[in-house]
């Protein structure tokens, strides 16, 4: 007899029966949800729109280190121990999420073992995403950081058809988060529509052509 399918596990459905001990947020365009040096005391799921990431040296250089989207958490360094926030956590266009204070993070982390392996993949993959930025700012050019940016942002290379659509993004925000200027930044994107890599006008259109840039030696 066969076996009935069991229903996939759905985290924003799960996330909003956790109960006391979470807050739904409304961020609008730009607004900032937490600053570098606040206090850490609480996980945050991304329900709809994006979220930036960014630090700030002693020196006041600014750095992108993230740009989140729907079904991404963020903040969650406080369940390691982190008591004051390192980064700063802005909208990028109108977005609501949900702010789980810490205890609550734990008692469910503990009690749903479906969530645990859920929050465990989310971590692991966002690790390595981080070792190969790191990898990637060591050892390649800025003009490869740049066209890896703009795939990613994109979803190539993940399982589902990649979106060519990138939605508006500023170059100021590129070049943070490529660790270069602005106008180098617009060089490359320049030299990527003449070569048929690219093409914008309103959005930023990303063709699989591209990869040739972050594959060639």
């Amino acid at each position: 007899m066969p076996q009935p399918q069991r229903t996939p596990f759905n985290a924003k459905l799960f996330l909003m029966k956790i109960g006391s001990g979470k807050t739904l947020c409304k961020a609008e365009n730009k607004q900032i949800i937490f600053s570098q040096g606040d206090a850490a005391d609480a996980v945050f799921y991304i329900q709809k729109g994006k979220v930036k990431l960014t630090v700030v040296s002693q020196q006041g250089k600014e750095a992108v280190v993230a740009i989140l989207e729907p079904a991404s958490f963020f903040g969650e360094a406080c369940l390691a121990g982190e008591t004051v926030r390192m980064a700063t956590a802005s909208s990028l266009e109108d977005t609501t999420i949900l702010r789980i204070e810490k205890r609550a993070m734990i008692d469910v982390l503990h009690q749903q073992p479906a969530f645990s392996e859920l929050f465990m993949r989310y971590v692991l993959s966002r690790n390595i995403r981080i070792q190969e930025d790191l990898v990637d700012h060591l050892f390649n050019s800025s003009e490869k950081r740049l066209a890896r940016v703009l795939l990613l942002l994109a979803h190539f290379g993940k399982d589902t058809p990649p979106d060519t659509a990138i939605a508006k993004i500023s170059q100021e925000t590129l070049a943070e988060m490529v660790g270069t200027t602005r106008s180098r930044v617009s060089f490359f994107l320049n030299k990527f529509r003449k070569l048929g890599f690219i093409n914008y006008n309103g959005d930023l259109h990303i063709h699989s052509s591209l990869l040739n840039v972050v594959l060639h030696d």
